[in-house]
């Protein structure tokens, strides 16, 4: 059983690897997802019941539905930020918790020791909160398994044009005014905010750059000031909105390695 803290876009390629290479697979998350890429994140399962991303389901549930969901070849999300129901695995065999919520800080202790946790990205030292750690950032290290160590430090800066990242300016409710998939030109609005301290006041997001934007905060939840709220790609192409990055698989690659590892194959 694969416990998989997060279902952001860099855990639902983990997600997707470890279920086709034949895992039962658990997905817990926030009661309000912060995921920006929702059209590949299976976190928008929460808001919206069910989701379907590269012909793969993953539905909304609770932890007594967790077996029955996995023997339709469903993924389970369930809402439970402190992986509680990693407790009531016991006859799962091996406990292997991902934790793929990409905070870039050292997690807190889990309430049940798994066999193997496994860490994504800064924040996570293999050998001291971690079992391994796999590398997501891009380049020649990005899914590489580390046994010992930790990975490179975060930069702080996105990747790419920074400029494409979206923020929040201030506390507040997110309103959308574009969709997924839809083009942008330069200067375009995209969405506003409501602040919380300023009743009525809002704030206009346009687009910094022209591209298609690649993902958007589910619309109408409160963020703090400097949340990831949206993110614009140049390449302009709508068709990688609805496939799961290069990045993320190469991450998933790394997870399914740091397994067989250890434990061999899955059956």
């Amino acid at each position: 059983m694969i416990l998989i803290r997060g279902g952001g876009d860099l855990a639902t390629g983990v997600a997707l690897r470890v279920h086709r290479a034949g895992y039962r697979v658990v997905v817990t998350e926030l009661a309000q997802p912060l995921a920006v890429r929702r059209t590949v994140s299976f976190s928008e399962a929460i808001y919206s019941g069910e989701v379907t991303i590269e012909e793969v389901i993953g539905q909304a549930a609770m932890a007594d539905e967790i077996t029955r969901l996995q023997l339709e070849k469903k993924i389970p999300v369930l809402i439970d930020p402190e992986a509680q129901v990693l407790a009531s695995l016991h006859d799962a065999g091996k406990r292997i918790v991902v934790d793929a919520r990409m905070t870039k800080h050292p997690p807190s202790s889990l309430s049940i020791q798994p066999d193997l946790l496994i860490g994504l990205g800064p924040g996570f030292h293999a050998g001291e909160n971690c079992d391994a750690v796999i590398e997501t950032r891009r380049g020649h290290t990005l899914g590489r398994v580390y046994w010992k160590g930790t990975v490179e430090t975060d930069t702080k800066t996105p990747e790419g044009d920074p400029r494409r990242v979206l923020r929040a300016p201030l506390n507040g409710v997110v309103i959308g005014h574009k969709n997924i998939a839809d083009h942008c030109e330069t200067g375009d609005l995209i969405a506003e905010m409501i602040s919380d301290t300023s009743p009525g006041s809002r704030v206009k997001i346009s687009a910094p750059i022209k591209g298609v934007l690649r993902g958007l905060i589910h619309p109408g939840i409160s963020v703090t000031i400097d949340t990831k709220i949206g993110d614009i790609d140049p390449r302009n192409d709508p068709s990688y909105c609805l496939l799961v990055s290069d990045k993320a698989l190469a991450v998933g690659g790394g997870v399914l390695e740091a397994i067989l590892t250890r434990f061999g194959t899955s059956e």
